[in-house]
């Protein structure tokens, strides 16, 4: 046989470059390798950025700065199928960083991202795609994105997916979008309910609990809550909660279960299946408090309706939410104490509370460490107190009284303003108000009038006038300084705030002291403002205006020019004179202090004669003084032993003794001058003519006699009558100006003025009238002018058998004494003009 010959092989074509090997470990060379033209290099370059990723945030921050995300958001729609696989993973790993996210949104890639999750595309795209996605719709800009690109209905296509992750990637991105309302529509109107709800009985509880929180948001919808309804998803709801394997999905499940009891047909419809009989099982039987706290929520979200209260009544809900405040957890119990307090609207359910003993361990909750839990509590006892006397009875029982009046210091909000209205609802009754002025509740009160919160503010002051009914705590609200930060709340900008401090002035204003110190204060100004604004005016502040005006005669006619029959003249009124509203009217004890000026003289009524205990100095044991007369005390049996050989004393002994008695006498006169208090000075004419009035007026028999009488004595006792025409030949201006002179004073006593004009008259008048109970008023005109008006009935009746309402007269003390004018006639308005 021949030898072989071996065939040598051809050399391949000269512009062919051999086939090289690439192992780099530099992930700069690999960003390079992704502009490559080569699909397997473009491949090999796509998996090596994707494990790179995969092993941590520094390694993405790294490509990021190498520039890595721009070509692999071009490769992920590359012609090649296994280019597109390893770039959608390499980039759905990569958009967990945040510079990754900013780089996709500012290269516009969702659109890209989208169409990846086609049909045709392979699973594993599918599932990196909607990673991606997940991780982009974090940010509002890029859900809008993808709504407008209807990427919410491909999401809900996957849902379907045999494939977990995609299934899971997609619910996570579809949660995202709901957050926002055009979605929640959106998932309705494309039928996404079914397929939520397929996902309950997934194997893998993390799609679980992510279909069962996208639930519970879009079930914030009404809508949405009968498509789920319609679709049998609230009973596989309830055989979650039934189920003790699946304990782990009850907390959401009850979330939104207690969305869907929102509508009164699903709470009557889960009434009539035993749902809701197995719901209250569950919250009083599991052993999770977030479970029970979640379904004590449900209650709360079911009794926000009237018919819904009454079905939860009928299923005896007060017993299951008593048991929940015995668990010892936080959240558990603020849930009950919520759910308690909407159930209060029910009247039926406020008296069954108080009968399972449920006030006490509500009222143990005001002392709780947290603050939520004292805010429901306080809300709790608010609603149940309100307008109930026997729970109101059953906190002060629990000793609540204190624990609220604590709480009125709290730093929370809503428990401070929670509290005052537990204290505004007890203090309809008498005696629970002694019990709370007894634990310093005007203190605290006072305290929390100075809270810059609008509500606490409102709530506080509501209180403060529910507690003012009495007189011993308005004296204590006097006494801890609670009328300055009242009076400062006539000036609030709230509107709800300024009215309620508008009553609470009205109610504090009962007493003359109160009144008298707001008035100093500037209520009376405050409340002229206020009635002068039409933005600000309320009906209270118009009855607060009025009754410090009737607690105050003097300040009353000085703004008001007019007195009524009902508001008597007393010992201490003055008549300042006609004033403008925004004036500020001393009291007057400053005005009394002025010097002697050229303004009207202010003239005022005292008949009450100064007590002499007041100006003696009280004894003092064996040395004190006589201040009033100068001279020294009685001395004792001791001192005078003491005294008696005085004579053979020295000389400086007895200078000694005489410095020492001098010092003694020093000490009690400056004791007394600190003790002096200004007294208005006594009016003995003015009280003589009391006395002469009741004699000689009081005793006639027909008020029409004891008017014109009256009229008599007071025009004789001011100058006598003086006719029209000779008005200005009577110098009453001359004969006042010498009073001013002769008393070194601005203020003058009524009973001195011996020429008085028509406004003197008729102060005179009213004052007498007053004493004797005549009913009189008294109307200021212009020009000094000023006349009484009386109701008189007709004597003899025109008609026999019948009675017609008295008649108004004017009463004439300058022209004609007692001669009497019928109301708004000629001759009334000629006496009352010039």
């Amino acid at each position: 046989m021949g030898k072989k010959v071996k065939k040598e092989a051809e050399p391949p074509p000269k512009d062919v470059f051999d086939p090289v090997p690439i192992g780099s470990k530099n992930p700069a060379t690999v960003v390079l390798m992704l502009h490559s033209p080569e699909q397997e290099v473009l491949v090999k370059a796509c998996e090596a950025m994707y494990r790179f990723a995969e092993k941590g945030d520094e390694n993405k921050a790294t490509l990021v700065e190498l520039g890595a995300v721009e070509p692999l958001s071009k490769l992920i729609s590359n012609e090649d199928k296994v280019v597109r696989i390893n770039a959608v993973m390499a980039l759905g790993v990569m958009a967990s960083h945040n510079a990754v996210k900013k780089l996709l949104k500012k290269l516009d890639v969702i659109p890209s991202i989208l169409a990846r999750l086609a049909p045709a595309e392979d699973t594993l795209i599918h599932e990196y795609a909607s990673l991606c996605l997940a991780y982009l719709s974090v940010e509002y800009t890029s859900k809008v994105q993808i709504f407008e690109l209807d990427g919410l209905d491909t999401l809900i296509r996957l849902l379907s997916s045999p494939d977990p992750d995609v299934k899971k990637n997609s619910l996570e991105c579809i949660y995202q979008l709901v957050q926002d309302f055009p979605s929640r529509a959106a998932i309705r109107e494309l039928n996404g309910i079914p397929p939520l709800l397929e996902l309950l009985k997934s194997e893998y509880p993390v799609i679980q609990q992510l279909a069962l929180k996208t639930l519970a948001t879009i079930t914030h919808d009404a809508e949405t809550r009968v498509a789920l309804r319609d679709n049998q998803g609230f009973e596989q709801l309830i055989e979650i909660l039934g189920n003790n394997e699946l304990n782990d999905l009850h907390v959401e499940t009850l979330v939104v279960v207690s969305h869907c009891m929102e509508d009164m047909d699903t709470v009557q419809r889960i009434q009539q299946t035993g749902g809701l009989n197995k719901l209250l099982q569950l919250a009083e039987t599991s052993t999770l408090p977030e479970v029970q706290m979640n379904a004590a929520k449900a209650i709360t979200n079911t009794a926000q309706s009237n018919e819904n209260r009454k079905i939860l009544h009928e299923q005896e809900v007060e017993k299951t939410l008593v048991t929940l405040l015995r668990v010892d957890h936080e959240g558990l119990r603020t849930a009950a104490c919520q759910a308690i307090a909407i159930m209060c609207e029910n009247l039926a359910s406020k008296d069954e509370f108080r009968k399972l003993a449920g006030i006490q361990p509500i009222v143990q909750l005001l002392n709780s460490e947290h603050a939520e839990v004292k805010k429901a509590a306080a809300l709790a006892l608010s609603n149940l107190t309100s307008a109930n006397h026997l729970n109101a009875n059953a906190v002060i029982e629990a000793e609540g009284v204190e624990a609220l009046v604590q709480l009125l210091t709290d730093k929370m909000v809503g428990a401070v303003a929670h509290a005052a209205d537990v204290l505004t609802n007890m203090c309809t009754q008498e005696v629970l108000r002694s019990s709370i002025l007894a634990q310093g509740a005007m203190q605290a009160l006072t305290e929390a009038l100075c809270s810059t919160d609008s509500l606490v503010l409102s709530k506080v002051v509501l209180a403060v006038a529910a507690l003012a009914c009495d007189s011993d705590a308005r004296t204590e609200l006097r006494n801890v300084g609670g009328l300055v930060p009242l009076v400062k709340l006539l000036n609030s900008r709230n509107d709800e705030v300024r009215r309620n401090a508008c009553w609470a002035v009205l109610v504090c204003a009962s007493d003359e002291p109160t009144a008298i110190e707001m008035c100093r204060l500037g209520a009376l100004n405050i409340l002229q403002e206020i009635h002068l604004s039409t933005s600000r005016k309320n009906n209270f502040s118009e009855a607060a205006l009025q009754r410090l005006f009737d607690s105050n005669l003097s300040i009353k006619y000085s703004f008001t020019g007019c007195l009524s029959s009902s508001n008597k003249i007393t010992d201490g009124f003055y008549d300042y004179g006609q004033v403008k509203p925004d004036h500020k009217i001393l009291i007057l004890e400053e005005l009394y202090k002025q010097k002697v000026n050229q303004h009207r003289p202010i003239v005022f009524i005292n008949a009450n004669p100064p007590e002499p205990a007041l100006t003696e100095l009280p004894p003092v044991e064996n040395k004190s003084p006589d201040s009033s007369s100068g001279r020294s005390p009685t001395p004792s049996k001791n001192s005078n032993k003491d005294k008696a050989p005085s004579k053979g004393k020295s000389k400086g002994k007895k200078e000694e003794e005489k410095t020492k008695e001098e010092e003694e006498i020093k000490i009690p006169q400056e004791v007394v001058v600190e003790k002096k208090q200004w007294l208005l000075p006594y009016d003995a004419i003015f009280h003589s003519l009391i006395i002469n009035v009741t004699k000689s007026v009081l005793p006639l028999p027909s008020t029409k006699e004891q008017v014109v009488a009256l009229a008599v004595l007071v025009a004789e006792e001011m100058g006598g009558p003086v006719e029209k025409d000779r008005l200005h030949e009577f110098f009453w201006e001359l004969h006042v100006s010498e009073l001013k002179f002769q008393l070194q004073s601005n203020v003058i006593p009524i009973g001195q003025i011996k020429k008085g004009t028509f406004y003197h008259r008729a102060l005179l008048f009213k004052a007498l009238a007053d004493r004797i109970g005549i009913n009189s008023s008294l109307v200021r005109g212009e020009y000094n002018r000023a006349w009484n008006e009386v109701l008189l009935a007709d004597e003899v009746p025109k008609a026999p058998g019948k009675l017609f309402p008295p008649k108004a007269y004017a009463v004439d003390l300058m022209h004609s004494p007692g001669h009497l004018m019928r109301k708004n006639s000629p001759e009334a308005i000629q006496y009352q003009c010039i």
